[in-house]
C-alpha cells in the first residue's frame, strides 16, 4: 500500500470552506483525502502554518523548501518520494498511486434540493 504525504503551504484549513470565497480544488483534495482514509489509506496533511514539525524533519522537503522557497508547496510525497509540487494531485493520480477506482473519489452533487424560507424577525 501507498504511503502518501501532502504538504501543504500555511493556510488556515485543509478544506478551502473557510474565509470568504470557497476553494473548489482544496475541497475535491480535502473529499478525496477522507475518501481514502475511510478505505484505510495511508494518507497524511500537513499545514505549514498550523504542524511545521515535518516540513522541518522530512530532508526532502526540507531541501525544496530551502531551495526553492514556500512557491514549491504543496508538495506530494508517496512512499517517501516527491512525485509532483506546486500542484495538488489529481483525482487520476490519487486512482492511480492508491489503485482505487477514480469514480470513489469523485464528489457528487447532492441529488434532492433544499428548499429553505427565512422570515425576518422585527
Amino acid at each position: 500500500m501507498a504511503k502518501i504525504e501532502i504538504f501543504d503551504p500555511a493556510m488556515c484549513c485543509a478544506t478551502g470552506v473557510c474565509g470568504p470565497s470557497v476553494d473548489p480544488e482544496l475541497t475535491r483534495v480535502a473529499s478525496a483525502v477522507f475518501s481514502l482514509q475511510q478505505k484505510g489509506m495511508d494518507i497524511s496533511r500537513y499545514n505549514l502554518g498550523s504542524d511545521p514539525e515535518p516540513f522541518v524533519t522530512n530532508q526532502k522537503v526540507n531541501e525544496l523548501l530551502m531551495e526553492k522557497g514556500p512557491e514549491c508547496l504543496p508538495v506530494i510525497l508517496v512512499n517517501g518520494e516527491v512525485v509532483k509540487m506546486e500542484d495538488y494531485p489529481t483525482n487520476e493520480e490519487f486512482a492511480e498511486w492508491t489503485g482505487v477506482n477514480v469514480q470513489e473519489l469523485a464528489h457528487e452533487k447532492p441529488k434532492k434540493k433544499l428548499n429553505i424560507t427565512l422570515n425576518s424577525i422585527n
